[in-house]
């Protein structure tokens, strides 16, 4: 890719993000430039991937083709009235925070600037994120897919429409937390059973995995795979059982409901 890729802020999700593209050659590391107030977290990227760092964000829109702000939402408006004269009709800037729309940064910025609104998820730090990606009016297609590029290169990528941010908050933003909680609580169960707690990370995370790659490798429905396992009168029917008497399923879409309108109030 000949673009010269830009980040305002460096924490965790900005290095993820920088060390996919760096260590996919997608462009070449002094190529990309970093701005942050932490002294610490610059140096750790500057170290790790030999890009360019500085302390001044406006530096970072100067040089830069395609500008990811990679900063907390309170801030964000602030960070892009610091920088928006540098922002011609040629820059892309790119969100990727959720409650910021669309139309919210161009209220900023002036409706007339490139703005592409993106969701990625912190599985990016190990090169498995699943980004969401939409549009404004001012991107061509070609530009979309340069930005679609990026986020590749850490892991999956999906445009959508800007109205579907809120589900895909729910889908895969938020969603590591709830699975985190579901490997823990598993895990808790079977050292209760006597395995040692690293062991028990172990076996229960790789069978996580493993169910998730069955989904996206083999098509087939997850009520599908599911049914696979569950011999009849055998151990997994006896928890599947257990599961639905206990509302498991019921507390997911709760949970995923409660998340989606949390995200919408964030919008407002």
């Amino acid at each position: 890719m000949n673009k010269k890729i830009g980040f305002i802020g460096a924490g965790n999700m900005a290095k993820a993000m920088i060390g996919g593209i760096v260590k996919s050659k997608l462009v070449e590391a002094n190529n990309v430039f970093a701005s942050d107030l932490n002294e610490i977290a610059l140096a750790n990227v500057k170290d790790e991937y030999g890009i360019n760092t500085t302390n001044d964000s406006k530096e970072v829109v100067k040089n830069s083709d395609i500008v990811i702000v990679a900063v907390k939402p309170n801030v964000y408006d602030i960070v892009l009235e610091g920088v928006k004269e540098l922002i011609d009709n040629e820059k892309i800037i790119v969100t990727i925070a959720a409650g910021k729309t669309i139309e919210s940064v161009e209220n900023v910025i002036g409706s007339d600037k490139k703005v592409i609104r993106t969701m990625p998820n912190t599985p990016a730090l190990v090169n498995e994120g699943m980004s969401a990606i939409c549009k404004n009016k001012n991107i061509t297609d070609e530009e979309l897919n340069l930005v679609k590029e990026i986020f590749s290169s850490f892991g999956k990528a999906e445009v959508v429409n800007e109205y579907l941010i809120d589900a895909v908050i729910g889908a895969s933003g938020s969603a590591p937390a709830y699975v985190f909680m579901f490997i823990e609580a598993m895990a808790d169960a079977v050292v209760a059973a006597g395995m040692p707690r690293n062991q028990a990370y172990t076996f229960v995370s790789q069978a996580v995995m493993g169910s998730a790659k069955m989904v996206l490798e083999t098509g087939k429905h997850p009520g599908e795979l599911k049914d696979m396992v569950c011999s009849p009168g055998g151990t997994t029917i006896e928890a599947v059982k257990t599961l639905e008497a206990e509302g498991f399923r019921n507390s997911v879409i709760k949970a995923i409901d409660d998340c989606i309108e949390k995200s919408k109030e964030m919008s407002k």
